[in-house]
């Protein structure tokens, strides 16, 4: 049985890209798939130093859940039209624990300007640890969230559909 993980990257406490991990996390917890919720803002990482930072217990933990899971949703904002400093710093921290993984992506923005930024970090996935990239990511910005509550339905759908088809590729990675 595939395991997968929601990861949020945000430092933010009022983040809308965890609102957005939540909401992915929540339609999993009802397709009773084995899943784990991550919040990496709780786990106080050090910033990746190529050294000492390997060995401290909150990468080698992250590096563990990371490494567990099949398939992984990042959850993240886009700050300056790429994704969050954290979420790389994330990669950096654990590098091979993403080999072979189903990745997708959520991300939530300022702006419709940055709808790509995703992109680059995709493209690292694939070609350093040979994730497969789901070809679909939810982007959304602060238009689509009312106080703590996603109010855009059809962001809420795309937000499913891209769990489902987190399911469907981890399922097919086991067959």
């Amino acid at each position: 049985m595939p395991k997968y993980l929601v990861v949020s990257t945000s430092g933010n406490p009022d983040s809308n890209s965890r609102r957005m991990g939540r909401v992915a996390f929540r339609h999993l917890q009802k397709a009773k798939v084995d899943c784990e919720w991550l919040d990496i803002s709780e786990l106080g990482l050090p910033l990746c130093d190529a050294d000492a930072c390997y060995t401290q217990p909150a990468a080698q933990k992250l590096s563990g859940v990371i490494k567990a899971a099949d398939a992984i949703l990042v959850a993240t904002p886009v700050y300056n039209y790429d994704v969050s400093a954290a979420a790389k710093n994330m990669v950096e921290l654990t590098g091979s624990a993403w080999e072979n993984k189903i990745v997708g992506f959520l991300c939530a923005a300022g702006g419709m300007s940055s709808y790509m930024s995703v992109m680059a970090f995709a493209n690292s996935l694939m070609l350093d640890f040979r994730c497969v990239i789901i070809p679909r990511f939810v982007y959304a910005t602060g238009d689509a969230f009312e106080g703590d509550d996603l109010k855009d339905k059809k962001v809420g759908k795309r937000i499913e559909e891209l769990a489902d088809e987190l399911v469907r590729f981890g399922q097919a990675l086991r067959s």
